[in-house]
């Protein structure tokens, strides 16, 4: 089978101020909506469709900000960055620039969870605010990275490699549709993922929270765990029933739960869901998901 032409270097055109990386935020929603803004991160080909539904679980005091990166959505025009470095240090000015960088936590699946990480290191090379909290999911520590060459793969072996780590949702005739329409955005994640290097530098000292999987082959338990020496303060690690992408499945409750449990402790919230938050949980209907 052909090999896909790899994608492009990074993405050097100007990237749009603030709101274009926030989908939805405005001024009255933006830095003081609420007391604690929870900024989440996709995987590889993602986009902020699957942290829809986060707000109403996670209560009142907790505003959810998904990340949109280029090539994806309004952005779908932009050419999707290819390096770790560039696209960390403008998603940091674009937190800056919209006044995010404070009473924040962080949350990120995959390659969301070192995009996640490498923002907090960066913002507080700037000399920002750490996170209140740091949520890494289906990830394997920093360090874990650059074992894996999944961007070279033909269309069809990617696409079998996504259908294998469930990523093509209950029906894969729709999902492999779809995917096929996001590959170059996929492979050029995969590219960010994949080039990786861990450089080591202090830990952080805000607490952690880690998610793993019973079935997840990407980010299995041990590999998860490792996330512990990043941080000085806690380290919680919750594994739970699903395969890669079990954020969008049946554990996506109980990951909800979790993180609401955490944030409650930052907003002076109740940590136990309100009387009607189990109708309001998203459904674990499986939609298409991508891989890293």
């Amino acid at each position: 089978m052909p090999i896909t032409e790899r994608p492009p270097g990074p993405a050097t055109a100007p990237r749009p101020p603030a709101v274009g990386w926030f989908p939805g935020l405005t001024p009255a929603s933006g830095a003081h909506a609420a007391p604690l803004r929870l900024i989440c991160f996709p995987y590889a080909g993602g986009t902020p469709s699957v942290y829809r539904g986060w707000d109403a679980p996670l209560g009142a005091g907790v505003q959810v900000v998904p990340v949109l990166l280029p090539g994806r959505g309004l952005r779908m025009r932009e050419r999707p960055y290819s390096a770790m470095g560039p696209l960390v240090r403008d998603i940091a000015e674009a937190l800056v620039q919209g006044e995010l960088a404070h009473d924040y936590a962080l949350f990120g699946h995959s390659m969301g969870a070192l995009l996640a990480y490498e923002v907090a290191c960066e913002l507080r090379d700037r000399g920002h605010s750490a996170p209140r909290h740091l949520f890494v999911s289906g990830s394997r520590a920093p360090h874990l990275y650059g074992d894996r060459d999944d961007r070279t793969l033909s269309d069809a072996d990617l696409r079998q490699l996504v259908a294998a780590l469930g990523g093509l949702g209950d029906d894969h005739t729709i999902g492999s549709a779809y995917l096929d329409r996001r590959l170059p955005v996929l492979r050029a994640d995969l590219t960010v993922c994949e080039e990786y290097r861990w450089v080591p530098r202090a830990p952080l000292d805000c607490p952690m929270t880690a998610f793993s999987a019973t079935r997840d082959p990407i980010a299995p338990r041990p590999s998860v765990e490792a996330w512990r020496s990043y941080t000085s303060g806690s380290l919680l690690h919750h594994h739970l029933e699903g395969d890669h992408f079990f954020l969008s499945g049946l554990s996506r409750p109980s990951l909800l739960r979790e993180i609401r449990s955490e944030l409650a402790r930052l907003t002076d919230e109740p940590g136990r869901p309100a009387p009607d938050a189990p109708d309001r949980l998203p459904t674990a209907k499986r939609e298409p998901s991508w891989i890293c």
